[in-house]
């Protein structure tokens, strides 16, 4: 019982009817009057919210804004890294094929390599003769 009094009194406070006055301070005249509720409140604050976080987000990504974000570059560097990757790649398969040309040399130079020079050895398949 004290659940659903607690349940109506929360719905109760949420739904009572307010009135904001907004009058001039010389003529005391009402300018203009609101009749607001605590959920009214709530629910416009957190549109507002929404809104704002939306149109922050908007106005980065679709701006120049994004380039003053930590980390995020302008298109001439991505391309610039772009070049420089493929760069270093080349430079390491460069690097690795010349280790394994002076790997070579050495085993060829303290006779360690077994190197079969023959090239009669070299056998060609044999085609099949059309019939002609």
């Amino acid at each position: 019982m004290a659940e659903n009094e607690i349940k109506q009194s929360t719905f109760k406070r949420l739904t009572n009817r307010y009135r904001l006055i907004i009058m001039n301070d010389h003529t005391y005249e009402e300018v203009v009057t609101f009749k607001l509720t605590r959920l009214s409140v709530y629910v416009l604050s957190c549109f507002v919210f929404v809104l704002l976080v939306g149109l922050t987000t908007a106005l980065i990504s679709f701006t120049p804004l994004k380039f003053y974000i930590p980390g995020y570059g302008s298109q001439a560097e991505r391309k610039e890294l772009t070049v420089l990757k493929i760069k270093s790649d080349s430079l390491e398969t460069y690097i690795k094929n010349r280790e394994v040309y002076w790997d070579n040399v050495r085993n060829i130079i303290s006779g360690k390599a077994d190197m079969d020079l023959d090239t009669a050895v070299i056998t060609i398949p044999n085609l099949e003769q059309s019939p002609e």
